[in-house]
C-alpha cells in the first residue's frame, strides 16, 4: 500500500478506502495518477482478501478530470503512466480494471467530478453523494466527442437514453439531487456524512457471502451487456449452482432453520411459564 504519491490507500479489514490524493489540483488526473491507479486496480484482481473498494477524493473535490496545466506542459500528450518499456497504462485501461476487478467499487463523490473523475464514478458498482458534488462529461466541452472511456456504455443504461445524450452532448453538470432522480446515484447525504452512509453500506455487503458478492457483481456486468433474457437466466442459474456447491448457501439455510426452531421453542417456553 505505501510508495503511491497520487493516490493513498487504507486497509481496514476487507475494505479498502482509496483516496484520490491531489487535493491542491482537484485531484486532476495525471500521468503518475493514472499509472498507480491501474497498478492499484490491477493487483486486485485475483485478490480475494479484499472485497470492498471505496473511492473517494481529498479536499474539495472528487476528481476534477484531466489536469489541463500538466497537458499543456506534456505538449498535448493524453495521459498515459510511464514504464521501462514504454508508455504505460491509459485512462480507459483504469476503467477496464474496475469493471474486471471482483470487489464491490463504492464511489463517495463529493464537489467536482469531471470527465475522467466522472467516469471513475460511472464504472464503480454504487454511487454515493455528497449534497456538492457536480458531475459532467467534460469531453464535450474540450472540443472532443462525449463518447469516451465507456460514457456511451454506462451512462444509457443507467439515466436512459435522452438524459444520456442530454448530459453527454452538451456537458451540463449534473447536481446531487438530480443524480438520485435520474438514478445515477443511489443516496445524497450531507458532504460530511459521506463516510458514515458508506460504512452502513459496507455492513451490508459484508453480511453477504465473500462468493456471493463477487458472482453478484460478475453476473450484472455481464447481464448489462447481453440482450437475450434467456442467456441471462441461464448465466444466473449456473451462478447459483456455484455458490450453492460453494457450502455457504447451505450453511445459511440450516443456520436460517436452527434460529426458526430456536424462535419456536421459546414461544412455547414463554407460553407455558
Amino acid at each position: 500500500m505505501s510508495g503511491y504519491t497520487t493516490i493513498s490507500v487504507i486497509r481496514e479489514g476487507a475494505v479498502d478506502w482509496l483516496t484520490l490524493n491531489r487535493p491542491e489540483r482537484l485531484n486532476a488526473l495525471n500521468a503518475t495518477m493514472v499509472c498507480e491507479l491501474w497498478d492499484y486496480f490491477d493487483g486486485l484482481q485475483c485478490d480475494y482478501s479484499r472485497r470492498i473498494v471505496v473511492m473517494r477524493g481529498a479536499g474539495r473535490a472528487f476528481c476534477a478530470g484531466l489536469d489541463l496545466v500538466w497537458f499543456n506542459n506534456s505538449q498535448g500528450s493524453m495521459p498515459r503512466g510511464a514504464t521501462d518499456k514504454g508508455p504505460g497504462p491509459s485512462l480507459a485501461d483504469i476503467v477496464l480494471k474496475m469493471r474486471s476487478c471482483p470487489q464491490v467499487i463504492i464511489s463517495l463523490v463529493h464537489g467536482a467530478a469531471c470527465g475522467g473523475g466522472f467516469n471513475f464514478a460511472l464504472a464503480s458498482d454504487i454511487r454515493i453523494a455528497g449534497r456538492s458534488a457536480k458531475m459532467n462529461v467534460a469531453f464535450v466541452k474540450l472540443g472532443l466527442s462525449g463518447c469516451e472511456l465507456g460514457t456511451s456504455y454506462f451512462l444509457p443504461r443507467m439515466v436512459g437514453t435522452s438524459v444520456a445524450a442530454e448530459l453527454m452532448m452538451t456537458g451540463r453538470f449534473v447536481l446531487a439531487d438530480r443524480a438520485l432522480a435520474a438514478g445515477l446515484v443511489s443516496q445524497v447525504v450531507d458532504d460530511d456524512q459521506l463516510e458514515d452512509a458508506a460504512r452502513v453500506l459496507i455492513d451490508d455487503l459484508l453480511a453477504a457471502s465473500p462468493m456471493g458478492l463477487r458472482k453478484t457483481k460478475e453476473v450484472l456486468t455481464l447481464a448489462a451487456e447481453s440482450e437475450d433474457l434467456a442467456t441471462v437466466i441461464r448465466l444466473e442459474e449456473h451462478t447459483q449452482r456455484v455458490c450453492m456447491e460453494a457450502g455457504s448457501f447451505a450453511q445459511t439455510v440450516d443456520a436460517f432453520g436452527r434460529k426458526k426452531v430456536a424462535r419456536a421453542e421459546e414461544k412455547v417456553t414463554n407460553a407455558t411459564s
